[in-house]
């Protein structure tokens, strides 16, 4: 237990959002004690207001030992949207301990008449797609989700990443292109030129950092394998950051 007079949140994080709502509650609610929680997978990660912490908590059992230990009073989901399984367990152990819990939600992109869309709902069913196809691809979904397009073949693929990928994650057949966003459109439309894309594959994380190659492959017309989000469990959500602060405000203030 934390010893403080404070009332503590627990933030899960590794997003921008994520960031900027924990400089948003530490700079106006002083009697919040927020733990900002990152699940460990970027090397180098941004500073995050809060007393940071880094790694998982051992699935949903895990995670209600650590809010019971903590005397966690609200938590606060603004994770990846693809992170599923940190979602569903904080639904779960929020759900087993009875801790309020708040999801902030990035809003997906929509497709505009503009776009080419062709949507799968999972990464797998994106490889799928992709077995045949005799163009140039640029993917974007992440080193982590590499493995599910290692036997695809046909395609030139260049796999975009912010970090190399871990030793025997990368498929043979890939090359590498090591960048960090935010990115724009000028650059964005510069790069699928120079490499001459013929397909760009992504997820649809949303946002506004990395929606700019949208909108590049729109001007260019050039098609987007996009994969869907999974419908998450059932829990409050907003893809407001005010209206989270002032959802924790009243918990705190309340408990």
């Amino acid at each position: 237990m934390r010893g403080s007079d404070k009332a503590t949140v627990l933030l899960l994080a590794g997003t921008g959002e994520a960031r900027r709502l924990a400089s948003a509650i530490c700079d106006t609610l002083p009697e919040v004690d927020l733990i900002s929680s990152l699940a460990g997978v970027t090397s180098k990660p941004a500073p995050i207001a809060g007393t940071k912490r880094e790694g998982g908590f051992g699935g949903v059992d895990g995670l209600c030992r650590f809010l019971e230990q903590e005397s966690v009073v609200a938590v606060l989901d603004a994770t990846h949207p693809f992170a599923e399984g940190m979602t569903r367990n904080a639904v779960e152990a929020c759900g087993k301990t009875g801790t309020p819990l708040l999801r902030l939600e990035r809003a997906p992109w929509t497709e505009t008449p503009d776009d080419i869309w062709h949507h799968v709902p999972s990464l797998a069913d994106a490889a799928s797609h992709l077995s045949g196809f005799g163009g140039r691809a640029l993917l974007t979904v992440g080193s982590k989700d590499l493995l599910a397009f290692r036997d695809v073949q046909g395609p030139t693929i260049i796999a975009r990443m912010t970090e190399p990928p871990e030793k025997g994650i990368m498929p043979q057949n890939f090359k590498i292109l090591l960048e960090r966003g935010p990115f724009d459109l000028p650059h964005e439309r510069a790069l699928m030129s120079r490499l001459k894309i013929d397909l760009l594959v992504t997820k649809n994380s949303g946002g506004d950092a990395v929606a700019a190659k949208l909108d590049a492959a729109r001007e260019l017309r050039i098609p987007v394998l996009i994969v869907d989000r999974s419908a998450v469990p059932a829990t409050e959500t907003t893809t407001s950051l005010e209206d989270t602060v002032e959802w924790v405000k009243e918990i705190v203030r309340g408990s």
